[in-house]
């Protein structure tokens, strides 16, 4: 048996990055103003020829099929004044791949939060306050992980954003649906790659925000008990 003890450890050590990652891309994902804001700042409605009201309904819609089971995805709004089907069925079939790739991550992150709250609950009923310790030194070495993550991918959306955007999507998904035309296709116009530099900005900034309240508890209460 003591030789598996090193197993929950482990497993709540991991858990605390994973669901600080997740649980970010998740808040970013849903957040109007992520994309009002990139909507804005690259200008889309030049680019594209749909008003900044009908941009924003855009992004709701898109928001709503992601998190609901209605399937395909059927987005319809007026370009230079005159009403269409926005994304074609190429478009409309990697949706569906985001979409069910999104729905990983809600799931990674809801088995992670309740493992972490299940872990936490069950060693303060067995074990009464002496685990607050235990539990605060599993927080900060979950932190210092998650630290680790948090500088690679930094360093390399800062160093080269175009290679680590291309290598998500060979990994991410089994197909080249998601190579799609940025002069035809309204996917990429609407959403250029330095929207998707800001959101990644957004969830690392998220991250870390996280696991600074985190690490600032946890360091806390270790200084205080120890």
């Amino acid at each position: 048996m003591n030789r598996l003890a090193w197993i929950p450890t482990f497993l709540f050590v991991f858990a605390v990055p994973l669901f600080l990652v997740t649980a970010s891309v998740a808040l970013a994902f849903n957040d109007p103003g992520i994309y009002n804001r990139g909507f804005q700042k690259y200008r889309i409605s030049l680019s594209s020829g749909i008003t900044e009201d009908d941009l924003r309904q855009v992004g709701g819609q898109i928001r709503h099929y992601i998190n609901s089971k209605d399937e395909p995805l059927l987005v319809n709004t007026q370009v230079y004044g005159e009403e269409r089907e926005l994304f074609n069925q190429r478009e409309v079939q990697h949706m569906s791949d985001v979409k069910r790739l999104v729905w990983w991550v809600y799931t990674a992150s809801f088995v992670s939060g309740i493992y972490l709250l299940a872990a936490t609950s069950w060693g303060v009923i067995a074990n009464g306050r002496e685990f607050l310790g235990v539990l605060a030194r599993r927080v900060m070495q979950g932190v210092a992980l998650m630290a680790i993550v948090v500088v690679a991918v930094g360093f390399f959306a800062l160093a080269g954003f175009d290679t680590l955007f291309l290598r998500f999507h060979q990994v991410a998904f089994t197909n080249n649906l998601w190579q799609l035309d940025p002069r035809t296709d309204y996917l990429l116009i609407i959403f250029p790659q330095g929207f998707w530099f800001d959101a990644t900005m957004v969830v690392l900034a998220l991250t870390v925000a996280g696991a600074g309240t985190l690490a600032v508890a946890s360091g806390g209460y270790l200084s205080v008990s120890y």
